[in-house]
């Protein structure tokens, strides 16, 4: 459930923050705990577990935030310079303790695409996270593996909403890989179901076009804990007063 970060560190956290990083790697890391699944028309859920870093709505060339001066934008993250969608973007930073398995937000039809690291190697994200954990502070100061690491942009079409949204991944310094469960384009996805996995500390960002016809109205803020599948991010509501089945 949805947690203040210094809440999370208390209660889930401690009991393994002091255990050896081999005890943590064999036994706590590549946990895939049974949780129950939630199917809602008019929420977005977590895609990942982690801490929210941002919630913003932002044009495709303006900054999302700034690292060491440098604005880093919607059209940076993707790596695509004609994207052109104002967009709800929620950024989550997966730590060392957290459940690495990635779920779909809204149901739909799921396309992705591989993006190879920008340097010879994927930067480390490790000062990130200890700023974070250490000083539940901001996280800008050393996040310059957003410009540069590995990364995968899914897009998901959704039926019901008419458009697409994106669940952008992307790697830590200790991977080489970001793992799809189904490595078939344009497969369907149900709400919550499990769609991948990326290894060691990372970051998913769920990113949503902006609509004429939809409200994508933020539940989170940074600085909370939220699981995959479990907590809700975003609630969506029908400008023409009628919801999404329909009804008034």
């Amino acid at each position: 459930m949805t947690k203040p970060l210094r809440d999370w560190l208390s209660e889930d956290v401690t009991a393994v923050r002091g255990k050896p990083v081999q005890f943590l790697v064999e036994r706590h890391f590549f946990r895939d705990p049974c949780r129950p699944v939630y199917s809602d028309p008019e929420l977005f859920f977590a895609p990942a577990d982690g801490v929210i870093v941002y919630v913003r709505e932002v044009l495709p060339d303006e900054p999302l935030v700034h690292i060491k001066g440098m604005p880093y934008t919607l059209r940076a993250a993707m790596r695509d310079g004609s994207y052109a969608d104002a967009s709800l973007v929620i950024g989550i930073f997966m730590t060392f303790y957290d459940v690495h398995v990635n779920r779909i937000p809204y149901a739909g039809h799921l396309n992705y695409r591989e993006l190879e690291p920008i340097d010879s190697y994927n930067l480390p994200m490790l000062d990130v996270e200890k700023e974070l954990l250490e000083q539940l502070g901001p996280f800008e100061h050393d996040a310059r593996y957003l410009f540069s690491n590995q990364r995968v942009v899914n897009r998901i079409y959704s039926i019901e909403l008419g458009q697409p949204y994106y669940v952008l991944q992307i790697a830590d310094y200790d991977v080489d890989s970001i793992t799809p469960f189904r490595i078939k384009q344009n497969q369907h996805f149900a709400q919550n179901q499990r769609f991948s996995q990326i290894r060691f500390g990372s970051q998913v960002d769920l990113i949503i076009p902006l609509s004429e016809r939809w409200e994508f109205r933020p539940l989170v803020a940074p600085g909370l804990h939220v699981e995959a599948g479990v907590d809700p991010l975003v609630r969506i509501v029908d400008k023409s007063g009628f919801g999404i089945t329909g009804v008034p």
